[in-house]
């Protein structure tokens, strides 16, 4: 450290009455290799090192050496503090006083939901297909332009068997298209179509990315090579989480990190920081003033969500739901959380989800002697949440003005033995956004919509060892079931409309014994909602089971085709393309792939299978005006 540079740091601690031995350190005695040291500090980190000695962790200081040994370090150290103590609400003397409460009460067993009464709260159940799924579809596509999309993708794939980022992982397979662009595509399929509706206009859906330290430059990266998969780059915004400190004990003292010293160790909070980074941003303002009205979150690798959000918006606009949060059916102590309608003895009352291992108990304790039971549905009265939340933007705006975006955490420490005096390993505070409506008063509309699960709920998030020691009949929810789910709702939205899709077969990958239909794909500008389907598929279709069926364009009518092998059909927006006739060909076989062959890709090991293409039939329309394919 420059001589210079230590005299500034000097005479800031000198005006704060702090000396390197006098009295006025009196505050730093209690550690005393923090004290010899206090020459290094600026201002705002003395204030810093005040603040952690308040708050019980003078150990932090325990090993540092005399001033001029490893000084640099000392104050990378109180960057690292002042970045945690910036982007936690409250600060860090908040998130150490909020640990210490719920550590304590984790100590003691403590319920949380003590003293409330379950019931079965509000919501609309739709049916695939009907009048009232075309009329919602409809009203979300109208409202569309006023909405905003955030995603939530904080996660590596690691727990997946895929080092990458997860929004980087191909949906499905047949055409390789990511998560993100599947789902930027899907968001500007909407803007287009809600624009139509009035007649033309010029809005752009803003579209953000919630990021971490782990995802931020390899998401970038991904958009930046992709141009952004069609999007304009001023669309996108990227909000980066910080991690919050480890604890050590049950004082909440915070952890070192083992690998360095001069660190303390740190995890991810959760997505529940979702709330407080869009707060901060000044973003919901902003969008406020330009006439957004919803906000609609979503995770990283559920590639059926797009078929839900429509009708979904759809509710929220015509239900007036501050907060509509998208569920499906659920089977009693199935492992998805409930969404519950919970009255409090003092009469608080909140709509929220609750873990599955949660609801039964709490339902045996409040008068239901059969806890989490199936009713005459053949489903639990408590819908599954799938963490995918509608929110409307001006209550929301108002709510976090209160809360500066603040989320109810929890914490799940490990501990030794029963004794719950020390754990096996440091624990955090974390926090989820579907716990964002704990906060809200009474008077909140907060309900839900539920979908069929084949139509709406297909989660990437458990690797190949995992997924195949589901019990039988629970879902698998890997990769291999995530494609599979795909080419199962495509079929049976063609079905609807009226085709004749052939049944699927039975077969296992990777240990997992899954449905095997057409492998039927389509952009989002083509098939968009159950209306877009059913105005293009016309006369009498049929797809046989062993089939590849790929539609990538916005005007390709699919009028009596009778595919038995592999089509691909690609045409701009200006051609107008009738596929009809016999369509036959050896097709496209799948090949089994051992997820531990080092050989394959990681993508492609951890779904178990890929696409040999033995012979297929593409066809490309590249000029205007009408065309027609036919045998």
């Amino acid at each position: 450290m420059a001589s210079g540079a230590v005299d500034a740091a000097a005479e800031g601690v000198a005006a704060l009455g702090i000396s390197a031995g006098g009295g006025g350190d009196e505050w730093a005695k209690p550690s005393p290799p923090l004290r010899r040291n206090l020459r290094l500090l600026s201002d705002d980190q003395v204030e810093l090192a005040k603040m952690l000695l308040n708050e019980g962790q003078g150990h932090l200081f325990e090993h540092w050496p005399e001033l001029g040994v490893d000084d640099d370090k000392k104050k990378s150290f109180f960057d690292q503090v002042r970045r945690l103590h910036s982007s936690y609400p409250g600060g860090l003397a908040s998130y150490i006083h909020n640990a210490k409460k719920l550590l304590a009460d984790s100590k003691a067993g403590q319920n949380p939901y003590d003293g409330f009464t379950p019931s079965v709260p509000s919501g609309e159940v739709l049916t695939f297909g009907d009048d009232n799924f075309l009329s919602l579809e409809a009203a979300g596509v109208k409202e569309a332009r006023n909405a905003v999309f955030v995603l939530v993708a904080g996660g590596l794939g690691e727990r997946l068997g895929y080092k990458g980022i997860k929004v980087a992982l191909p949906r499905e397979t047949t055409t390789g298209k990511c998560f993100l662009q599947h789902y930027i595509e899907s968001t500007l399929a909407l803007q287009e179509a809600s624009c139509k509706l009035e007649g033309g206009c010029d809005t752009k859906i803003p579209f953000v990315i919630m990021t971490s330290d782990d995802t931020n430059a390899l998401t970038i990266k991904l958009l930046e090579s992709n141009s952004y998969f069609g999007m304009e780059p001023s669309q996108v915004k990227i909000l980066k989480q910080e991690k919050v400190a480890c604890l050590a004990d049950n004082d909440a003292r915070l952890a070192s990190d083992p690998n360095d010293k001069y660190k303390i160790q740190t995890k991810p909070h959760g997505h529940g920081d979702v709330h407080s980074l869009l707060y901060s941003s000044g973003l919901l303002e902003q969008w406020k003033s330009t006439g957004r009205k919803w906000v609609l979150f979503f995770q990283d690798t559920n590639g059926l969500l797009f078929n839900a959000i429509p009708s979904a918006l759809g509710v929220s606009a015509t239900k007036g739901y501050n907060v509509n949060s998208l569920a499906v059916p659920r089977k009693a102590k199935e492992a998805i959380g409930g969404i519950t309608k919970l009255i409090h003895a003092d009469g608080r009352t909140m709509v929220i989800n609750v873990e599955y291992n949660q609801l039964d108990p709490l339902l045996r304790a409040t008068g239901h002697p059969d806890g989490d039971a199936n009713i005459e549905t053949g489903y639990s009265p408590y819908p599954g949440n799938i963490n995918q939340l509608i929110l409307e933007l001006g209550p929301y705006i108002e709510e976090l003005k209160k809360t500066h975006g603040a989320i109810s955490e929890f914490v799940n420490p490990k501990y030794t033995d029963s004794t719950k005096t020390a754990f096996k390993s440091s624990t955090r505070l974390e926090c989820m956004m579907q716990d964002y409506p704990k906060t809200l008063p009474p008077t909140a509309k907060v309900g839900f919509t539920v979908m069929d699960t084949w139509l709406a709920y297909a989660p990437v998030k458990n690797n190949p060892e995992d997924a195949a020691k589901v019990p039988k009949g629970n879902p698998f929810h890997s990769a291999t079931s995530g494609e599979m789910a795909i080419y199962r709702a495509n079929s049976l939205i063609l079905r609807k409309a009226g085709a004749q899709i052939s049944d699927p077969v039975i077969s296992t990958f990777n240990g997992q014994e899954v449905e095997v239909w057409p492998r039927i794909t389509w952009s989002p500008r083509w098939g968009l909602t159950f209306k877009d389907v059913k105005q293009k598929v016309h006369g009498n279709s049929s797809v046989s089971q062993r089939s590849v069926l790929v539609i990538n364009g916005q005007n390709i009518i699919i009028d009596g085709l009778s595919l038995d092998g592999a089509l691909i059909v690609n045409s701009v927006d200006e051609a107008e393309v009738k596929v009809t006739g016999h369509v036959e060909n050896k097709g496209w076989t799948i090949r089994h792939v051992d997820h531990k062959d080092t050989s394959e890709k990681e993508e492609t090991r951890i779904r178990g299978f890929k696409f040999e293409k033995v012979e297929q039939l593409e066809v490309n329309y590249t000029e205007p005006g009408k065309h027609c394919l036919s045998s």
